[in-house]
């Protein structure tokens, strides 16, 4: 298969949700900073929520369409025939499930940047390092729930988990700064930090912390016999 034509099949399988999710996340978020700006109000808070979407809004969005990528196919015992591994056929899809994300992250970044928007918050580190900000929950989330698809088989399980996971530092934020382990494991720690000293440290935390998480997931998919049990969703 030609690489076009094999990387538009893996944007097929990677799922509609996975795919859409992003864009028109970043759509309504950026409509409602342009309504808000056009009907006279103060805008800065829907350029505030553009914003915080970078951080909160598309790593969830990631995470689930990662955690989605295991048990969709329901001829997995073909896959594992073919000469090219079913993990890599499943990192490729992952890829597209990032890029998706990453596109629409570089789009709502692109328009607070060029607004000037990006500059009025500290919270942004300037506008190369500040990618940071979705790019480190992103990749860690994305990671996670790709590890938990590995570890369940079960899309709507491992989505789940990646959700509950949100929805507890979200809940559980004030806890989560009181110690400085956990600052650097926290994922909105731009919007929500409460050591500012510690956002570095925590953004490449959470690169590490992808990286082991990918690890983790491409040596348990490489099992053959847990893909062939598990079941498709």
């Amino acid at each position: 298969m030609r690489p076009l034509a094999l990387w538009r099949y893996e944007i097929r399988r990677a799922g509609w949700t996975a795919l859409l999710a992003p864009p028109l996340l970043a759509a309504v978020v950026v409509l409602l900073a342009i309504l808000d700006s056009s009907d006279g109000a103060d805008p800065g808070r829907a350029w505030w929520n553009m914003f915080a979407t970078l951080e909160v809004g598309l790593p969830l969005v990631a995470g689930i369409g990662a955690a989605s990528l295991v048990g969709r196919d329901r001829a997995a015992e073909l896959q594992l025939t073919m000469p090219t591994a079913y993990r890599t056929t499943l990192l490729r899809r992952l890829a597209v499930v990032v890029g998706e994300t990453a596109l629409a992250a570089l789009l709502i970044a692109g328009i607070l940047i060029i607004s000037g928007r990006w500059t009025q918050w500290p919270e942004a580190h300037g506008a190369l390092v500040g990618q940071l900000v979705w790019l480190a929950p992103t990749l860690s989330l994305a990671a996670a729930g790709l590890l938990a698809g590995a570890v369940f088989r079960a899309p709507a399980a491992a989505g789940g988990l990646i959700a509950v996971l949100w929805i507890l530092e979200q809940l559980f934020a004030g806890v989560l700064q009181e110690h400085r382990w956990s600052r650097m494991l926290y994922l909105f720690a731009t919007i929500r930090g409460s050591v500012p000293e510690d956002w570095t440290g925590n953004r490449l935390t959470l690169l590490g912390t992808a990286i082991v998480l990918g690890i983790a997931a491409w040596l348990l998919l490489g099992r053959a016999e847990r893909l062939v049990s598990g079941e498709a969703q």
